[in-house]
């Protein structure tokens, strides 16, 4: 399977619950208009096939729907049109569950959900060949906050390798870490 073959199965799930906070505790974070955007762009400029915010909370749920539509209407539309085609592939749901339950209606088969993260899981490392290499479709899972909670961790059949630089310091932005990971993963190497 190609790269960009792999690209439009894969989806993206940025969940804001069950994540972690700076204590370890489980709790459900706030959407940012800034995840919704960027990563919305990063997912259409990567082929991907979706991009899921998953939240539990109504309000949240509405706010995204808002944005959303602000851009796929109206003034939004008129102002970057740009924006309305990077939101093409974007989706809220209220769960993983959710989540995965649509991508399995999508593509006929169950995907393969892989997650991310900056720390230790107890997950087997996957690399980049052996996604490739998988017909199935893809489930990328992203946590905010301070990462994923064991439960969402739980969904996952292994972690693609921590994004590390040179220092001690480990705490990207949710939205660099998806670029970073749909670049190693689907960029261009021929340019």
């Amino acid at each position: 399977m190609t790269p960009l073959e792999k690209s439009r199965l894969t989806t993206v799930l940025l969940v804001h619950h069950p994540v972690l906070n700076r204590n370890g505790e489980v709790v459900t974070t706030a959407v940012t208009n800034l995840d919704i955007h960027d990563i919305s762009r990063a997912v259409t400029t990567f082929g991907c096939g979706g991009y899921h915010l998953v939240t539990p909370i109504e309000l949240q749920r509405e706010l995204i729907h808002s944005v959303i539509s602000h851009w796929k209407e109206g003034f939004g539309l008129a102002h970057n049109p740009k924006r309305s085609e990077a939101f093409e592939r974007t989706v809220v749901t209220a769960s993983i569950a959710e989540s995965l339950a649509k991508i399995r209606e999508t593509y006929g088969q169950d995907p393969l959900v892989i997650a991310t993260s900056a720390r230790e899981t107890g997950l087997p490392v996957i690399t980049v060949q052996r996604l490739l290499e998988d017909p199935r479709p893809l489930a990328l899972l992203f946590g905010t906050g301070w990462g994923l909670a064991p439960e969402a961790l739980s969904a996952a059949k292994g972690v693609l390798p921590p994004i590390l630089g040179p220092g001690a310091y480990n705490h990207l932005s949710v939205r660099s870490a998806v670029s970073i990971v749909l670049d190693r993963l689907y960029g261009n190497r021929f340019a």
